[in-house]
């Protein structure tokens, strides 16, 4: 990153054009609003208005938002997130500066010290399906899986592992398994487990835990709620 980024200048800019543009501003909000994982209340009180302000802008129950009621809901949400340390614009800015957009790239993160398998599937509530051959990670990307694979090439693919492989890759808008999983193939080496999220059991590609084992890395799925599952990876480890 060089010296003039503006990481939260650019998030509001990119979180207001998002609300601005939406067709329907008050779900956009919304969204943005629990990504940040700020109650109504919360955003309501530094706003210095009622919680039935918020609501009924997200509700639709009021006329759309002006450009600058949009920009004083973007500031609330980011000053609220700085005076809570931070989390999300420094999350915002690890993804660009990785060189990948926010709508592939969820989230990316290093972790100070490795830690258990295991206990990265507590937090996201996999349960894994294949058993690789490192049972650790010391970080974590979560990726768009339809974005990634239609607009990564294979040298920008590898990138998404951050600074190291030993990492969990989690797999969102995943239908089947079997794009991400033949798209692992290409790529080498591989990261010590991947997370496929949003599908059903029974919707598994039948070759996904085989193909796994062949690369040697460890295969989990999770059908946990996504805001659910980027709150607690936000928390950890």
């Amino acid at each position: 990153m060089t010296e003039d980024t503006d990481p939260r200048g650019d998030l509001a800019e990119r979180i207001a054009g998002e609300i601005t543009l939406s067709d329907d501003p008050g779900a956009t909000l919304r969204k943005w609003r629990t990504d940040f994982g700020v109650s109504q209340t919360d955003l309501a009180d530094h706003l210095d208005v009622s919680s039935s302000v918020v609501s009924d802008y997200e509700s639709g129950r009021r006329e759309s938002p002006g450009i600058g009621v949009v920009s004083r809901l973007v500031n609330a949400l980011l000053d609220i997130d700085e005076r809570r340390g931070g989390d999300r614009i420094r999350q915002y800015a690890r993804v660009v500066s990785a060189g990948f957009e926010s709508d592939i790239v969820n989230d990316l993160r290093e972790y100070p010290t490795q830690v258990s398998l295991d206990r990265f599937y507590d937090a996201v509530g996999a349960t894994e399906l294949a058993e690789g051959d490192q049972r650790h990670v010391t970080g974590h990307t979560v990726i768009d899986s339809i974005e990634a694979i239609t607009r990564l090439s294979s040298e920008e693919f590898y990138r998404l592992y951050g600074q190291s492989t030993s990492r969990a890759l989690m797999f969102t808008n995943v239908t089947r398994g079997e794009s991400p999983l033949v798209a692992m193939r290409v790529v080498n080496p591989t990261p010590n487990a991947v997370v496929l999220h949003g599908l059903d059991p029974d919707a598994l590609w039948d070759h996904a835990p085989k193909m796994a084992r062949l690369d040697g890395f460890s295969l989990a799925i999770t059908d946990d709620p996504i805001d659910e599952v980027l709150q607690a990876l936000r928390a950890f480890p």
